[in-house]
Order: C-alpha cells, then structure tokens, then sequence
C-alpha cells in the first residue's frame, strides 16, 4: 500500500497511507465560539477560458461543499479570498456567488458572511469612487439577507494619503451599515498591493487608526477579523476592543491558542484553513465548549503543520493547497482551479501537504486520495 512522494531533494521516498480516516460526525451546534470557514471555490473544468477570462464556476459542486461546511456547524465566509477574489474571480463572479450562496444558507439555516470590497475598480480610483464601490457591494450583500465582512480594498490603499482618509470612508460605511459588520485587516503577506494599509507601513501605528475607526462606531461593528500572522499583536488588539466587540482570528500559523484564549479573553473564528479542516475543527471546538482546552488543543493543535505548510509563502498562493486537498477528499471530481491556478504550487508541495493530510485522517476515503494522488504524480512522471 505504499507510494512514493517526491522529497525536496530531488529524490522520492515511500510513504505508508493510512488506511481510516477519523471518525468525524456531524453533532451539536457550537455554545462558546463562533466560528466560520472561508470557502473556495469550484471551478468548472470543462468551461473554454483563460487565466484572463471571467471565471468559470461549478455552481453545484461550490455549493454542495458549502453544505458539507454548515453540516458539520461550521458557518460559511463567502467570496473572500479563499475564493480567488481579486485572484480570479471578479465582482460579477463574486456576487453571482453571494446571491446563490446566501439562499442556499436560508435553505438550510446556515449560517454566512460575505466579504465587502472595491474589485469592481479595475485601475486607478478617486476616495469618491472606492466609497460608492464599498456601498454597492454592501447593498447586494445586506439585500441577500447575509451579514456584511468589509474587506480590505487595495483601490483604498492606493488611494489613500493617509489615515485620515481611512477614517473617513470607514466612517461613511459603518454609518449606514443596517446591521453590525466583521472588519477584515488581511496582512501584505496575503496580498502585497495592501501594504501600508491603515495609513501605514508601521503596524503599531496601523493598530492605532485601526482601532479608533472601531471605537467611533462600536454599535456598528460585530467584530474584527486581523490576519498578520502574529499571535501577540492579535492578542493585543482583542484586548484593546470596545465592550461587546468580537476577534474573529484570521491567523492561519497560531489558531488553536487564539481560539482556546487565556484568562482575559478569546478569539472567535474565521480561518481559511477550516475549508480542509472544516470536521476536525467542528470536533475540536465542540471538546472546548465542554471546557476541556486541553482536548481541544490535544484535536487541534497537529493541524498547524499542515497549515503551516499551506499559508508557506508566498502566502497568497495557500488556495492552491486548499483545493488540492478538497480533490482528494472528494469534495470535487477534478484539481482546476479558477485562473489556472493550480500550478500555482510545486509537485513536493503538493506531496507534503497529502502527506501531511493523510497522516491527520482528513480524507473521508483514503484510497481514493492515494489514487488521485498517485494520478498527480504520474501527470508529473513520476514512477511507482
């Protein structure tokens, strides 16, 4: 039953698949945390594009793995950049994706929130401009009923002379907002074009605006989502948060303390990394709402390789990895991506990361993953 991987040497070496996966069943719905995947999209294999076409999507296989998510008591965050946007999918994709996903959420009683941003804007915009692009995806996305993730904008960033313009146009937005929203800070490691985002390159400087747009309008916002991959500045900004205002960790390195939280406090979640661990991670915090952090962290805690792995840099590219291991679960028929960008990744990457997920029993048919992976490799030339 072995097969052979390529190392990072230039070589390969045997590996021993695990024959059962974890026994991971839906259960109760969570009592201490909330928590949400941010989930890819399918693409649709057989559609005639290019990397600069508009994207092609597999509506049912994207929404049956929406299902699969809520199933197991994971909330949905739809269209961000899990979902290739700005990296593939546009605003006319993304919003299609929105309308859809949010029905199925009534349809089942699923809980979702979807990112709000400016990707309509396709080169340089006045603030006026990324203003008016922020409220018509706000509008859409209050008017499907789900609630509001207002996303960093890179039309913001290079716009903006500084941190009064951010205060300004966030003001504006959280102003007519009808229902509290989630704040997303996602770090230039996800996406370079946000450097300097806040107003500056200086990240105790950036806390600062970031937190005083958050302390003008705190019946306005249901909590922030900081992705920076740096578990004390986060643990830092929670502490610094109004009264009644959420942390939603968006660190894919350091979750599993974040979400268990010490003596002053927790994160909730809204991680990309549940895509792939969306059932062992419903586990997990199903343990932590009984108080044992200890079982939780015990669950949790031998995933970070794997996402470690994942979210390597360039860190942009973790959707590579994201659905390459939905391939081999199952949870698609095929490993195209949105863009082409499955070849975003090396072929040792994608040997680690099945690697990795085998050993942790994320694949609900293990046998069918080693012989989809077996498939990759011989795409690849490589011998068994």
């Amino acid at each position: 039953m072995t097969i052979r991987l390529p190392d990072f040497k230039g070589g390969s070496r045997a590996y021993e698949p695990r024959q059962e996966p974890l026994a991971l069943n839906p259960g109760a719905p969570f009592a201490s945390r909330t928590v949400l995947s941010a989930a890819h999209v399918v693409a649709d294999p057989f559609a005639d594009t290019t990397p600069d076409s508009p994207a092609a999507v597999d509506w049912d296989a994207t929404l049956a793995f929406r299902r699969h998510l809520w199933s197991h008591g994971l909330g949905v965050a739809e269209a961000m950049d899990t979902a290739q946007r700005g990296m593939g999918l546009d605003w006319a994709g993304a919003a299609e994706l929105i309308r859809r996903s949010a029905a199925e959420a009534k349809s089942v009683g699923g809980l979702i929130a979807c990112g709000v941003g400016t990707d309509q804007l396709t080169g340089p915009a006045t603030l006026d401009e990324v203003r008016a692009a922020y409220e018509e995806q706000l509008a859409l996305v209050e008017e499907s009923g789900a609630q509001a993730i207002l996303m960093a904008s890179r039309a913001l960033a290079a716009a903006a002379k500084g941190p009064e313009d951010y205060l300004e146009v966030y003001g504006h937005l959280l102003r007519q907002a009808a229902e509290p929203v989630i704040l997303h800070w996602l770090g230039p490691m996800f996406d370079p074009a946000l450097e300097g985002y806040w107003g500056s390159s200086d990240l105790d400087t950036a806390t600062d605006t970031f937190l005083e747009v958050i302390a003008a309008h705190p019946d306005k916002v249901d909590g922030i989502k900081v992705s920076l991959l740096e578990a004390q500045r986060e643990i830092d900004i929670r502490r610094r948060l109004p009264q009644g205002v959420r942390c939603y960790t968006g660190d894919d390195f350091n979750y599993p303390e974040l979400i268990a939280g010490d003596e002053q406090g927790f994160s909730h979640a809204l991680l990309g990394i549940f895509d792939p661990l969306g059932p062992l991670a419903a586990e997990a915090v199903r343990v932590l709402d009984t108080g044992n952090v200890a079982g939780f962290r015990e669950l949790l805690d031998p995933t970070v390789e794997l996402s470690r792995h994942l979210f390597q840099a360039p860190t942009r590219f973790y959707k590579t990895g994201v659905v390459f291991l939905a391939w081999l679960a199952g949870h698609q028929s095929h490993f195209t991506m949105v863009g082409g960008l499955q070849s975003a990744r090396s072929l040792p990457h994608f040997a680690r990361a099945y690697e990795l997920a085998d050993g942790l029993g994320l694949f609900p048919d293990p046998k069918l993953a080693q012989e989809r992976m077996k498939n990759l490799l011989a795409l690849y030339g490589v011998a068994q």
